[in-house]
């Protein structure tokens, strides 16, 4: 499976994800792992960052929000249709360009930073484009992803419960076996039926690699890894919504945050 088979994927599940995830279904997103992202982000104002990946733009305008001068790439044109419709009524500066991570239409250390929201997992190269954030980068700038976390999904997983039939634990399997262009099929459970209703589930093509796989391929490509976190929910969180609760049984996201050293 290459690129461009990905995005004619990414491009039917476009419609029904943007209208689900701008309604506020895309809870784990909204309520817990966007915030981490966030959080653990450097000060951004003022520089040229690039979203890549950037679905129907939600977290690229969260960026410019805080002052960074952003550009927003995604592989699927129902998407980036999305994103220059929210930027056309309400401006914040950011153009959108139908692109691949892959092969990225920019110079050279054109930006300095570069952001991936849950995008690279979903490549069916993101070696290629780990190596295009890093040509893309001036020296010293930094790269910052969100991923499946690898460790606890794997190939072969699953809930384990206790009698009362709540979650205490998963099982995993195949970690060193990994599926690469598995569809997945799933919808926003938090979406009730009736809103479901008439939306096809999402089909997402995903590419597996192993922890020190996705270390070593940011090694290997000139980055120094600077930061990492697995965020979960705090109490408050947990209590207020109950759906990203289980995030705090084991890591579901995993967040890197490295940088293309500076010059000598």
């Amino acid at each position: 499976m290459d690129d461009q088979e990905v995005g004619r994927y990414w491009e039917a599940n476009a419609p029904a994800w943007t209208k689900l995830s701008r309604a506020g279904y895309d809870v784990y997103r909204d309520w817990m792992n966007t915030p981490a992202f966030m959080e653990m982000l450097p000060e951004v104002a003022g520089l040229r960052g690039l979203d890549i990946g950037c679905g129907e733009g939600h977290n690229t305008r969260l960026l410019a929000g805080r002052g960074a001068k952003m550009i927003g790439i995604d592989i699927a044109p129902s998407f980036i249709a999305a994103a220059r419709q929210a930027e056309a009524d309400e401006p914040l500066g950011i153009e959108y360009r139908v692109a691949s991570g892959t092969d990225l239409p920019f110079a050279d250390e054109a930006f300095d930073f570069a952001t991936a929201f849950m995008s690279l997992m979903d490549m069916a190269d993101s070696p290629a484009a780990v190596r295009e954030a890093w040509r893309v980068l001036a020296a010293g700038g930094f790269f910052q992803f969100s991923i499946i976390h690898p460790c606890f999904f794997t190939r072969h997983w699953g809930w384990l419960r206790d009698e009362a039939g709540k979650r205490y634990a998963v099982k995993v399997g195949g970690y060193f076996d990994p599926p690469q262009g598995q569809i997945e099929e799933w919808i926003f459970g938090a979406a009730p039926p009736e809103v479901r209703e008439g939306l096809a589930r999402f089909r997402v093509p995903r590419f597996f690699h192993t922890l020190s796989d996705w270390m070593n391929t940011l090694i290997d490509a000139g980055f120094a890894i600077e930061r990492m976190n697995e965020p979960c929910a705090d109490d408050q969180t947990a209590r207020r919504q109950p759906d990203v609760a289980d995030t705090r049984i084991v890591a579901f996201f995993l967040h890197v945050r490295c940088r293309k050293p500076p010059s000598t």
